[in-house]
């Protein structure tokens, strides 16, 4: 079997990495890739939103299955597109990924079908938002562009000032595009956040091991949010009681509701989580795999991804048992200097081997490229070093051992990952 990876960021790494672990995978290949994923398939330089490109290369290939990683392409229709055009693909239609590429979608559906989440109102008038937060006078208060954002389209305010700011500079200012032309003010949740991906085919549901993203820049939850800087699964705080009640009140409900409204999701579906003091709630919904959460629970995947990705696609998840394994991992992320924000790229990254590896962990490739043999940063998020353990502490020690034998100058990472406590 042959499998077109559209993407090039960790999350397709990870994926391409757990796809080519099955024999029945005899090639990945992936566009437009990155310098570590080109050590492990062979890389096309087309751009992730060249729908026609993609179906071009699928055909040109051969592919037997392409499998749509990244929100922008998914929002877009990609999948329809493979679809129309004979080829088996991994991922929701556009119809039912509006709910990561609307947040004003996902609220209203959370809204009508009693589905647990923070309180919110809906905005497309900055004075109207503006004065909405004034009267409500709560903080911190949520800011939110209704679009898609690189997962940057969140502003935790923490006075009026900031949240005028946030307002103003989302609505006004312009700095997520057309993302926000509407935005949603929400309530401000407490407790602790969980990540839980889970495989759905339209009709079952069958939710991953759970993860806990660390979202801010900097050590002890400061600095600007990105889009991860570390994972680790499981979730300590994220109970079987948990799991039992997201089920119930949150995963079902959510998958029954797309398909009243016509929208039947087939994929990856992603809940942001908040156990509260009155309950589970989401935060978000993501359309795909979430990055860095991938590069932690498809390690402790023990079933072959490819026989996963095929039920999903033939709506036979109900005839699997998914199975995982106990160890826990830990993602460290490796940032340029500067990121979220401005930062370079093209400076040289030391002590990796040949594939873009370190002994002792996996490096997952989200922004690099290969030049002359040597690897490059090239993005924002350089790296996302992963390690198993037997225990949480000792898989982050492995880690974080990695870390330290790698360098890149202006290199940045969070010491603290996995050490939150509530």
């Amino acid at each position: 079997m042959k499998i077109l990876m559209v993407g090039s960021g960790g999350r397709e790494h990870a994926l391409i990495k757990k796809l080519l672990e099955s024999e029945k995978v005899d090639e990945v290949i992936c566009a437009p890739g990155n310098g570590g994923i080109a050590c492990d398939a062979r890389c096309f330089n087309v751009n992730v939103m060249d729908i026609d490109g993609m179906i071009k290369l699928a055909q040109d290939e051969n592919v037997d299955i392409a499998f749509v990683a990244p929100d922008d392409p998914l929002a877009a229709g990609m999948v329809d597109a493979f679809e129309k055009a004979g080829i088996r693909a991994f991922g929701p239609r556009a119809n039912a990924a509006v709910i990561e590429s609307s947040k004003v979608f996902s609220k209203n559906l959370m809204k009508d079908f009693g589905i647990p989440t923070a309180k919110y109102e809906v905005f497309d008038k900055s004075e109207e938002a503006i004065a909405y937060i004034r009267n409500e006078n709560k903080y911190p208060t949520v800011v939110k562009a209704d679009g898609l954002a690189l997962g940057k389209g969140v502003i935790i305010a923490n006075d009026f000032n900031e949240a005028e700011q946030a307002v103003k500079s989302i609505m006004e200012d312009k700095v997520f595009s057309e993302a926000g032309n509407r935005i949603v003010v929400e309530e401000f949740l407490t407790g602790p956040e969980v990540s839980v991906l889970a495989f759905v085919d339209g009709k079952t549901v069958c939710p991953m091991v759970s993860s806990m993203d660390h979202k801010r820049a900097l050590d002890n939850d400061k600095g600007l949010n990105t889009g991860g800087m570390g994972t680790i699964s499981p979730n300590p705080y994220y109970s079987e009681e948990d799991a039992k009640v997201c089920m119930e009140t949150i995963f079902l409900p959510t998958v029954a509701a797309m398909n009243k409204l016509g929208r039947s999701f087939k994929g990856c579906l992603y809940f942001g989580l908040m156990l509260t003091p009155d309950g589970p709630k989401v935060i978000e919904y993501n359309s795909r795999f979430g990055d860095p959460e991938t590069q932690v629970v498809l390690p402790r995947l023990k079933t072959p991804l490819v026989d996963i990705v095929e039920a999903v696609i033939d709506e036979k998840l109900d005839e699997l048992n998914i199975e995982w394994y106990d160890t826990p991992a830990a993602c460290v992320v490796m940032a340029s200097g500067g990121y979220p924000e401005k930062y370079d790229k093209g400076i040289e990254i030391f002590g990796l081997d040949e594939k873009g590896q370190v002994e002792g962990a996996t490096v997952y490739h989200a922004g690099t490229k290969l030049e002359d043999g040597k690897f490059l940063t090239n993005g924002g998020r350089v790296l996302g070093i992963t390690a198993t353990a037997e225990t949480l502490k000792k898989a982050l020690e492995n880690a974080y051992t990695a870390v330290k034998k790698i360098n890149f100058d202006k290199a940045h990472y969070r010491t603290d990952i996995g050490s939150k406590k509530f």
